[in-house]
């Protein structure tokens, strides 16, 4: 078993096609399949279930992926540290959906103009899906709040858990509400008594319901996979929600919702403790200069 190996497994795991991954790889048909049947010898399990030309991962399979996953980005990780002052490879950053959209667009691109040589990939998902990924290996470091991760209560608390943090912006969020709803100046005053938010591990999930759950037992979540359903459920008078205001103000500069201020709330870098790779520290050299955990 070798990484060339493993690099193919994940692209036709990513895929579930052969013929899409033998593309992406840039090798013939045959080969992939062949190098996947090898695989699945060596280590004694079937790694897709084969319905005709449709693949989909079995148990054993998705096990495997989250491992070969790990064992690439390490072999990957290890080549950077032979040359700490050339970044180079992939650097693999996680982050909650408002961060992508408001604070990374510009460091990200004047990092590719000082190192096109390091390919980035960026995963959008909640904090603790981020936290979860970066102690798995799965990212290299995220972009995530810690509201919501009731362990983590200091630098010592991330340390137990193979991480390092530095706190890099602090948020203004906001409850989004219909246009024609009553002022609000206290969680008893909202009348929807539903709120439009992304799936559980999302830290201003966490806030909202915190906020109007004590007043409202009977709260209702509508999970949505974006910011604009968010304000879509609120445009139409179902839905109450909870948002940056600097993702409200780029998706929906109209001042016709009502808008009352919650709280503020820290977005942290999070790193695995050790990782140094030159990529990493380019990246950290670009942002603003975060106060240590």
């Amino acid at each position: 078993m070798d990484e060339s190996s493993l690099e193919i497994f994940l692209a036709v795991a990513a895929e579930l096609s052969i013929t899409r991954a033998a593309v992406q790889l840039g090798r013939v048909q045959s080969n992939v399949t062949t190098r996947i049947q090898q695989l699945e010898k060596d280590l004694g399990v079937d790694l897709f279930r084969r319905e005709g030309k449709r693949l989909s991962l079995t148990p054993e399979g998705e096990r495997f992926r989250d491992y070969a996953n790990r064992m690439v980005a390490l072999t990957q990780e290890m080549r950077q540290a032979m040359h700490p002052r050339a970044p180079s490879g992939k650097l693999r950053i996680g982050c909650m959906e408002s961060t992508a959209a408001t604070r990374l667009p510009g460091p990200l691109a004047l990092f590719h103009q000082r190192w096109p040589q390091v390919e980035l990939n960026v995963v959008t998902g909640p904090s603790r899906a981020m936290l979860e990924a970066t102690r798995n290996g799965l990212v290299d470091c995220a972009f995530i709040a810690l509201y919501g991760n009731s362990e983590i209560r200091s630098r010592a608390d991330l340390l137990e858990m193979g991480l390092r943090g530095a706190r890099m912006y602090e948020e203004e969020l906001v409850l989004v509400l219909p246009a024609d709803h009553p002022p609000v100046r206290k969680a008893g005053d909202v009348a929807v008594r539903s709120l439009a938010a992304f799936g559980r591990g999302c830290s201003y999930r966490a806030l909202a319901e915190d906020w109007l759950a004590p007043r409202d037992p009977a709260l209702k979540i509508q999970e949505v996979a974006s910011y604009h359903a968010m304000l879509a459920c609120v445009t139409c008078g179902a839905c109450t929600c909870l948002m940056p205001r600097a993702v409200l103000n780029l998706v929906n500069p109209s001042p016709a919702l009502r808008v009352r201020d919650i709280a503020r709330m820290d977005t942290w870098l999070v790193w695995r403790a050790g990782f140094n790779a030159a990529a990493f520290s380019a990246l950290r050299e670009i942002l603003p200069a975060g106060k240590p955990a």
